[in-house]
């Protein structure tokens, strides 16, 4: 369980990181719209895991480690932002969120199952 401390340092990244990824250094990354979908922040605020949506892009993969070769240009944004509201600028670790596409795999599987009618029990017996 994530303290209020971390949930709205948390959030404040998140707004940071989406306007750095698409206001700052969208040339960085050809123009791919880069979407921050969510930010986990440890207990003592040196490290979030900040997990990415893409949109307008062919290989995501390759787009992932862009961000992660460029990630300490992002992290220099991001300080340039906080750093008034935060003694320590956190280390970025990037991850895909692939939620949006597991919820489309569910729902094609559950549309694709036949389920069979339950067996009606005879009332006499019992």
């Amino acid at each position: 369980m994530e303290s209020k401390r971390q949930q709205k340092v948390a959030r404040q990244l998140q707004k940071d990181l989406s306007e750095i990824f698409q206001r700052d250094v969208p040339h960085l990354f050809n123009g791919a719209f880069i979407t921050v979908t969510s930010v986990r922040v440890s207990p003592d605020l040196s490290v979030a895991r900040v997990y990415l949506s893409f949109l307008a892009t062919k290989n995501k993969e390759v787009l992932l480690d862009s961000i992660r070769e460029k990630g300490k240009t992002i992290r220099q944004h991001l300080g340039d932002r906080v750093r008034h509201q935060l003694r320590i600028v956190p280390e970025l670790s990037f991850f895909m969120d692939d939620t949006a596409e597991y919820a489309d795999k569910m729902d094609k599987l559950f549309a694709g199952l036949e389920i069979p009618p339950a067996p009606e029990e005879d009332e006499d017996e019992g």
